[in-house]
């Protein structure tokens, strides 16, 4: 109060920012509230044109969402008036911007507008978070004065206030949308798993499936075909196990299309090898060159104790010896889905299950599962579950595997997408 500067502010001015605070405190969009800004910056200032310019922290800039009479800019805080004010973080008053040689001219040049004088004052919120730079343009009078700094530090303090509170605001809304989008898309994918798995006399099946996020690039599938004409039993069994890369919603995505487009081939009536074929060529015209999956497409016929398949970069595969507790592993039979538009078609030998013999299908998350040192689960410990279990029911194994699971990665984690199929043929 010792300024005799300060006795020189206008009250009305004083009580106007007051107002202004008061109404900044109500909910604004970002953009909607910066333009309020500009026009009490102009008001209570008496300055013909305004700008905000806020700081991006990441690249050390200054850009303008709103400024009245101009384009929008972004320019390094090493330069300009605007960059000297968010670097000392102090008001500058410059009465003649053309005698001032931080003052750039070109925005003049290009817009037609004169700047004669100008005051920017720096916007630091809570924390001593730079926000960003207000600043007031050409005022009624020949150029702004002490008093005008005064007001304009008690305006631009609420501003940044203002400012904070709602990108705060903004990005709440944005997540919590982000997180009812992603929970609607997750309940759309879980929805296309199979509801109840198919009754195949002679075997029991478990399966089993956690993304790593709320959506998750792993899906797998059962489709019960009807006994052919020459069956004397139950109709086979389509098998799906599909592994996009990644994980989160564009993946889930692609494997989605995988199961939609592989029952459509079922319907009409398509063999393995057309199912193969004409799945790799949709892909391939559909996804990107970073973006690819891998499949187990099969039929299980459980009269004849066999799975022919063809394995798309999908691997390992775990037959389970139950006679002699022998695991066999088998490799990718073929490249993954949407790389190449014709990779050449031949099916692997079929697998076929002995009494007490398991086919294990699980996704490269289990076989890959890290513990607190790095260390992966791989196929040993995998194997080391199903000897220990031998004999055991489908849904016991999956379950006594999980468990494994868990303890290996203790506190680690869960990084890529858990999925695992397993059918078991009794003794």
């Amino acid at each position: 109060m010792d300024d005799p500067s300060f006795e020189k502010v206008d009250p009305a001015a004083l009580i106007r920012v007051m107002e202004v605070t008061r109404k900044l405190s109500a909910p604004f969009e970002l953009d909607e509230l910066l333009e309020q800004v500009v026009e009490v910056g102009r008001e209570v200032l008496h300055a013909d044109r305004g700008s905000i310019f806020l700081f991006d922290p990441i690249v050390d800039e200054l850009y303008s969402t709103i400024a009245t009479g101009s384009q929008q800019i972004r320019f390094s805080i090493a330069k300009g008036i605007a960059g000297q004010c968010a670097r000392t973080r102090e008001v500058i008053n410059v009465p003649d911007c053309y005698s001032d040689a931080r003052f750039n001219p070109e925005i003049d040049r290009a817009t037609g507008y004169r700047t004669r004088s100008l005051i920017a004052m720096p916007l630091v919120g809570l924390d001593q978070e730079l926000v960003g730079v207000l600043q007031m343009l050409n005022p009624t009078k020949p150029s702004f004065d002490r008093a005008d700094e005064r007001i304009a530090l008690v305006l631009a303090s609420q501003v940044a206030t203002a400012i904070q509170r709602t990108r705060l605001l903004e990005e709440r809304i944005i997540k919590l949308k982000l997180e009812s989008d992603l929970e609607v898309a997750r309940q759309i994918q879980m929805d296309v798993l199979p509801r109840k798995l198919p009754d195949c006399p002679g075997y029991d099946i478990a399966s089993f499936i956690h993304p790593a996020d709320q959506t998750g690039g792993d899906l797998y599938d059962l489709i019960a075909l009807p006994p052919g004409p020459d069956d004397d039993g139950p109709g086979s069994v389509v098998i799906l196990l599909a592994d996009a890369t990644g994980h989160g919603v564009g993946p889930a995505l692609s494997v989605t299309q995988v199961r939609a487009l592989l029952r459509m081939g079922v319907r009409l009536g398509a063999g393995l090898d057309a199912l193969l074929t004409h799945l790799n060529l949709q892909l391939s015209d559909d996804l990107t060159s970073c973006r690819i999956v891998t499949a187990f497409i099969g039929v299980f016929d459980p009269v004849r104790h066999r799975v022919e398949y063809h394995a798309a970069g999908q691997g390992p595969l775990l037959h389970y010896h139950a006679a002699d507790q022998r695991c066999q592993w088998f490799n990718a039979s073929t490249v993954p889905l949407g790389i190449a538009d014709g990779p050449a078609v031949s099916a692997p030998p079929p697998i076929v299950l002995a009494p007490g013999d398991c086919l294990a299908l699980l996704t490269d998350g289990i076989y890959e599962y890290r513990d607190g040192s790095g260390e992966a689960f791989d196929c040993d410990r995998v194997g080391r579950v199903f000897r220990e279990n031998s004999g055991q029911a489908a849904q016991v194994l999956l379950d006594s595997l999980l468990v494994a699971l868990d303890e290996f990665g203790g506190d680690a984690p869960q990084l890529d997408d858990l999925t695992a199929l397993i059918i078991r043929r009794h003794p």
